[in-house]
């Protein structure tokens, strides 16, 4: 996950138009198309229930991390499907995978907090 890029170096609607006459409203900027795939890729990751669940474990875990084996029965999932969902986290730059072994133990990635604060407030900034 990166950090989110200002919203200046995306497209104005007046730009992007193609007819020479002004906008009723004024120009607007349009977050750039690379970065709004990315963003949808980890607000995807999140929109899931299970993975917010899986978040909040692995954020609230003593250690800093946990094992796939102690997320199973909280989340009340098979193991195969709770390593599905701990996957697409690990895709989208949320969580971090570190196999040891048998079990993969799973963190929260050191600048998710950070990038999806980011990327928020780019999205929602006036």
């Amino acid at each position: 996950m990166t950090a989110a890029p200002s919203r200046e170096a995306g497209t104005t609607v007046a730009a992007a138009t193609s007819g020479s006459a002004p906008s009723c409203c004024g120009t607007t900027t349009a977050m750039p198309a690379a970065h709004a795939a990315e963003l949808a890729t980890v607000f995807k990751a999140l929109a899931d229930p299970t993975r917010l669940r899986l978040v909040s474990l692995v954020a609230s875990a003593s250690a800093g991390e946990a094992c796939v084996c102690d997320l199973t029965e909280p989340i009340g999932l098979a193991q195969p499907t709770v390593s599905h969902h701990l996957k697409v986290l690990v895709d989208a730059g949320i969580l971090t995978r570190e196999q040891r072994g048998r079990w993969a133990y799973y963190g929260l990635a050191a600048q998710a907090h950070t990038a999806l604060s980011a990327h928020v407030d780019t999205l929602l900034a006036p």
